[in-house]
């Protein structure tokens, strides 16, 4: 380091580490001139890695790396202006030395050049970027984006810990997500205090948004020289090779962590969290992986922040819903503080808080957890002589009220909403003590090497200290709760002070949305009554009676009124095995045999309307001249997706009376066979053969979504009742999962997870899963076929021999490769959660089943 000062914990906010004045080994620096011209400062391994001189400073760049070489790096120069975002250049052939990737970057008046071995193999970071953001883009939840990506980095970069730590305001951490080696205590839900991220490092996170340390032993290579003539060290801020600080060194060896790495999270230009990685031996990345790390963490701060402005404007909107429906309510109340007590629950669920309550006039009413009665006239005094008619917050009521003291141990935050414009009358919510229900979730048998600085090196006293930082503190009030409570305090004020006025107004908003509401009601009931006035206009067919007429009519309308019921309650349509199951329920009562085969098909209202009308009629003459109308009859219906992504349907009728063609087409025919033509865009085509009714429909693409994975629909009841045994024998699997693929893998064990399996080992190599084996026995296994040169038969060998069932996985149609010993179910890829899980606990099952001799 340029100057002497020795780095201990009272000054490590202090330590200057953006000029160490030495790089970390994995590679090695030239820094030139301003125009990359003459090299004025090098490492000290600089001339043995790139097969240089000597003496190189003073050299000009092309007598150190090569004319080709700085030619190409001089080029790489000219695009780079941004010192953050530095000029790559990957294989660069330096001298005799081979390949190396090259990264250039401008600070004050240096070029600095850094020189990485290349990689043997190494995928392309933009392909990798890519498939990595195809993965999350859609993701609309917060929280599951945070799992998802720890997974993604876990798979990607073959790191043992990768986790997400988001920073408080006061500059604590959590660690809100975590995928880990299987063997490693875990840190997630874990805080950490701001010391042990400096204010300084946080900074710099913020200049150079990713930081890898290849061995957290911390060997330095100098700078030579140390100090330039003006005696200036040389700004590493933006360098990837940056030495380490000692203290950070010593905290990542007391873990046992051998290498780090980590990625800023960067929301509207505040650091929001980072994506931390740990290693239990030392690991250099190459810089492709750095630059799909970096292009990754770009993304996922972006995706974030555009996820918490959906979440704000969410929580805004719902806020602003309930006030004005709150608003709505009181304006046709007379008796506002009844109102007000029987709705201090509602409030609770506007801002998170653990209780809440009312002090009007002179009267508490509290919800949760809340300071006893007895203090609440004093809390309203003090927060009045403060804040007279604004909402007042605080995270530590201690700081300010001594007298608080008296029931931390119940509150400790409070925010205060004044209700009218004297301060008198208060909506209080308040929080609990934050670290009350918290203790270190880590292993507690765990020991943590100590180095020269102590134990206070370590995660468990990281834990402690910051335990000690926050006592007598709740979860601090965020601007956006803030926000939401004054809009509460703009409503309730509105609402003492202005009563008449909102009272009339509000009516008059009432009569707006009723008027509305009409008209909609009005346009729907039109609607249906014109499709039932060309029902009964159409005249009655010559020789059938009017009792005939009656019933069949009946049924018609009542086919369209199940269709309307399941539209309005399912938003778009309806399923089409439980509409057919809902037809023809009456008939499968033994007698007659009904079967139902095809895949889970979603119909859109209109067709589901149209089929509904469709299969009531073809139900209806089943059952008075068809299979349906005696004894032993049998009607199976069937249904497929064809390649054009149409759904076709039959109906075929048999064991019923001899089939005679109608010999006048009637309204019902004229149903069944123009309906989907005319109003789907379809076909229909009805066959009267004697042994039985055929029928033949196609269903428009753009009217259905059918799932990948056949359902029996005749099995959905059965599988309703076995679904809750199903995820209690899933989460208690331990799972091998041999793929070779790690994005493949990461996807895998996602739909694992969804569906309660957690513990999952994971094995990219079949040399690899056999090493898992040694010490490992699964409940169950998932093996690719093909591992890229290799095959799985050998672990499915070696959990053939220990009775542990397993199941194949392939992409290909021909099972030649799987010998016939092997009688197991085998999944197609890409893999499909439900035939995924399905063959999953068939195996398992199986395996538990008594054999029969």
């Amino acid at each position: 380091m340029p100057d002497k000062m020795t780095v201990d914990l009272t000054n490590c906010d202090r330590e200057p580490i953006h000029i160490p004045g030495s790089i970390q080994p994995h590679g090695c620096l030239l820094a030139c001139d301003a125009v990359g011209s003459v090299v004025v400062r090098h490492s000290a391994n600089a001339a043995e890695m790139l097969g240089a001189p000597t003496a190189i400073n003073g050299l000009r760049l092309d007598e150190v790396i090569g004319g080709e070489a700085a030619h190409t790096l001089r080029n790489a120069l000219a695009t780079s202006d941004d010192p953050s975002r530095a000029a790559l250049r990957m294989g660069v052939r330096v001298n005799e030395a081979g390949a190396f990737d090259v990264s250039v970057h401008r600070v004050d008046t240096c070029v600095i050049i850094e020189f990485q071995p290349a990689a043997e193999h190494s995928d392309q970071p933009l392909e990798t970027a890519r498939m990595l953001i195809s993965r999350v883009r859609s993701i609309s939840s917060i929280g599951q984006l945070i799992e998802k990506s720890t997974r993604l980095m876990y798979a990607m970069l073959g790191y043992d810990r990768v986790m997400v730590y988001r920073f408080e305001q006061d500059g604590a951490g959590q660690v809100l997500s975590e995928y880990k080696r299987r063997d490693l205590e875990s840190f997630k839900g874990q805080y950490f205090p701001a010391s042990d991220i400096p204010k300084q490092a946080r900074t710099l996170y913020l200049r150079n948004t990713i930081r890898i340390i290849s061995d957290a032993e911390g060997h330095r290579v100098p700078i030579v020289p140390t100090l330039d003539e003006a005696g200036q060290p040389l700004d590493l801020s933006f360098a990837h090779l940056r030495s380490v600080s000692p203290i950070h060194c010593e905290y990542l060896r007391n873990m046992g962590v051998g290498a780090s790495m980590s990625i800023s999270i960067v929301i509207d230009g505040d650091l929001w969290g980072l994506i931390a990685c740990h290693h239990y031996s030392p690991k250099t990345l190459s810089l492709t992986q750095r630059i799909a790390a970096e292009m990754f963490g770009e993304f996922l701060s972006m995706h974030l922040s555009a996820l918490r402005q959906k979440e704000i404007l969410d929580t805004t909107n719902d806020a602003r819903r309930f006030l004005d429906q709150f608003l709505q309510t009181a304006s046709h109340h007379t008796d506002l503080a009844g109102l007000l007590r029987r709705s201090v629950g509602e409030f609770q669920a506007m801002v998170p808080c653990d209780g809440i309550g009312l002090w009007l006039e002179g009267q508490w009413t509290p919800v949760g957890l809340t300071p006893p009665q007895e203090a609440i006239a004093q809390l309203a005094d003090f927060v009045g002589s403060l804040a007279n008619s604004r909402i007042w917050s605080t995270h530590s009521l201690t700081s300010h009220l001594a007298e608080a003291e008296a029931y931390a141990d119940q509150v400790c935050g409070v925010l205060a909403i004044p209700l009218s414009q004297r301060p008198r009358d208060y909506l209080f919510l308040f929080r609990r003590e934050v670290v009350q229900t918290l203790n270190w979730a880590g292993n507690p048998e765990k020991s943590y090497e100590t180095g020269p600085l102590g134990d206070r090196l370590t995660p468990r006293k990281s834990f402690a200290i910051w335990k000690e930082t926050v006592h007598l503190q709740s979860q601090p009030w965020t601007q956006g709760e803030e926000e939401i409570a004054e809009a509460i305090r703009s409503v309730l004020v509105e609402i003492v002070l202005h009563h008449n006025e909102l009272l009339e107004d509000e009516r008059g908003k009432a009569d707006v949305r009723q008027r509305m509401l009409n008209e909609e009601l009005n346009h729907r009931v039109k609607n249906i009554l014109a499709v039932i006035k060309a029902l009964i206009g159409h005249p009655v067919q010559e020789g059938r009676d009017l009792q005939d007429y009656i019933a069949t009519l009946k049924g018609r309308v009542q086919a369209l009124a199940f269709a309307h019921d399941q539209v309005v309650r399912g938003g778009d349509g309806g399923a089409l095995h439980e509409l057919l199951e809902a037809e023809l329920k009456p008939y499968r009562d033994g007698a007659r045999t009904v079967t139902l085969l095809g895949p889970y098909v979603w119909l859109d209202s209109r067709a589901f309307s149209v089929m509904a009308l469709v299969l009531h009629e073809l139900a209806t003459n089943a059952a008075k001249y068809g299979a349906l109308s005696v004894t032993g009859g049998r009607l199976e219906i069937a249904w497929q997706k064809l390649e054009n992504g149409d759904c076709a349907l039959t109906w075929m009728e048999s064991e019923g009376p001899s089939v005679v063609a109608p010999s006048r087409a009637g309204f019902g025919t004229v149903l069944i066979n123009r309906s989907v033509p005319f109003e789907l865009g379809g076909s229909s085509k009805v066959d009267y053969l004697p042994e039985g009714v055929e029928g033949r429909f196609r269903i428009p693409s753009q009217h259905i979504h059918i799932a990948e994975t056949e359902v029996l629909p005749d099995l959905a009841e059965k599988a309703a009742e076995q679904k809750d045994a199903t995820v209690s024998l899933l989460s208690e699997l331990d799972l091998l999962l041999v793929e070779d693929q790690m994005l493949v893998a990461a996807d895998v064990e996602t739909m694992l997870a969804d569906h309660g399996i957690g513990n999952v080992t994971t094995a990219p190599s079949a040399s690899e899963a056999l090493r898992r084996l040694r010490d490992f026995n699964p409940d169950v296994a998932i093996l690719d076929v093909n591992l890229g040169a290799e095959t799985s038969l050998p672990i499915a060998e070696e959990l053939s021999r220990r009775n542990v069932p397993f199941v194949f996985a392939t992409g290909y149609s021909d099972r030649s490769i799987i010998p016939a010993s092997f009688d197991v179910p085998v999944v197609r890829k890409p893999y499909e959660a439900a035939a995924l899980i399905s063959a999953v606990v068939k195996v398992v099952e199986q395996s538990r089943t008594p054999q029969k001799d």
